[in-house]
């Protein structure tokens, strides 16, 4: 089964409070079939990114895809797990593997990067978990 995860995470701060925000959809008519969105603390907005993305994929993974288009609008992301940038950053390195080990387990996943305006559920998903985690 084909699925489409869209991912965001970001901090406010650099780093700062962060959160993520992961969507699951229907790939022909983009029907919303999972949400996945979490406060994560003090951390950096790319680390944040790959929570997201990895949050989407098990989220996938639970819905029983077998591919998957991850659309994102982190270049950082999108290019390391295409494998076409090197993760050099401490932090980021088990979470890339761990979002490989995820993609592996699916067997087919395309990476892509959009425009930020496009990814507006999984960021107002990611905003919300800020937000949340703001006010507690």
């Amino acid at each position: 089964m084909k699925l489409i995860v869209e991912a965001d995470g970001g901090s406010r701060g650099n780093p700062g409070p962060a959160g993520y925000g992961a969507v699951v959809l229907d790939p022909d008519t983009e029907e919303v079939l999972a949400e996945r969105a979490e406060g994560l603390g003090i951390t950096t907005n790319n680390v944040a990114e790959y929570q997201g993305l990895i949050a989407g994929l098990r989220a996938a993974i639970e819905l029983g895809a077998t591919e998957v288009e991850v659309r994102m609008d982190s270049k950082l992301v999108v290019e390391q797990m295409s494998g076409r940038w090197q993760v050099k950053h401490p932090a980021m390195k088990p979470l890339a593997l761990e979002a490989g080990r995820l993609v592996r387990e699916l067997g087919s996943v395309r990476f892509g990067w959009i425009p930020r305006a496009r990814n507006s559920r999984a960021d107002t998903l990611a905003n919300r978990a800020m937000d949340a985690q703001a006010a507690r």
